[in-house]
């Protein structure tokens, strides 16, 4: 069990360590669109990319105003793990949307367990909620890149 796992933070705390996390994975993916060439391949990072910044945004905002604010989902979107099936690699100059795709789904599914692991660090703590919340909203963002990945990609459709 890492240390993050064994504490919980103060709201000003875990919303700093949840800004952190979104703002690397933007930079993760400000990395590959600045590199991969595909236009298709561009694209799907540019609106990860743009979910990542709206979010770190909506945080941000939170500090602000002292409580998180929004529709968050009661619970978590069911999503394929395509995680499991889908090597994790560096992306290349040369990705292409499906490449892409597998990407961006490990990078979310690393946010994902980051918030879980947080929850459980909190859990019966008042923060706890609030990393359910955000880890239920990163499973949605999961859940929408496996649909278009299953969409496009997995040869039963």
């Amino acid at each position: 069990m890492s240390e993050q796992e064994q504490v919980c933070f103060t709201f000003e705390a875990a919303i700093e360590a949840a800004v952190k996390m979104e703002d690397d994975g933007f930079r993760h993916y400000l990395r590959a669109i600045r590199m991969v060439k595909n236009k298709s391949a561009r694209a799907i990072l540019k609106d990860a990319a743009l979910d990542e910044l709206n979010h770190k945004h909506e945080l941000e905002k939170a500090l602000v105003e002292g409580q998180v604010e929004g529709h968050a989902l009661d619970e978590q979107a069911p999503t394929m793990n395509l995680d499991y099936i889908l090597k994790e690699k560096e992306i290349g100059p040369d990705a292409d949307a499906r490449e892409a795709l597998a990407y961006a789904i490990h990078l979310e599914k690393a946010s994902l367990e980051f918030y879980q692991q947080m929850n459980q660090g909190c859990s019966g703590a008042p923060m706890a909620k609030l990393f359910e919340q955000i880890a239920n909203d990163e499973s949605r963002h999961l859940q929408a890149l496996e649909d278009l990945y299953e969409q496009h990609f997995m040869p039963e459709n």
